[in-house]
């Protein structure tokens, strides 16, 4: 989804993606998911994200 469309054309967009058999969940699924990803986009944008290296320190994975 281009992060400039309109909320009204991504949520077309995503019953368009959706199965015929789709749930209520499985749409909440997917438009948490979208939310989240152009958050988490928006938030590295601002410089608001964490290295590489750090996250490997942090979960104890050796480079």
């Amino acid at each position: 989804m281009d992060l400039t469309s309109t909320i009204r054309q991504k949520v077309h967009e995503l019953a368009d993606r959706l199965p015929s058999n789709a749930t209520w969940n499985d749409v909440r699924y997917e438009v948490e998911l979208c939310a989240s990803i152009e958050r988490g986009l928006a938030q590295s944008e601002a410089g608001q994200g964490v290295p590489h290296e750090d996250v490997l320190k942090e979960f104890g994975i050796a480079e």
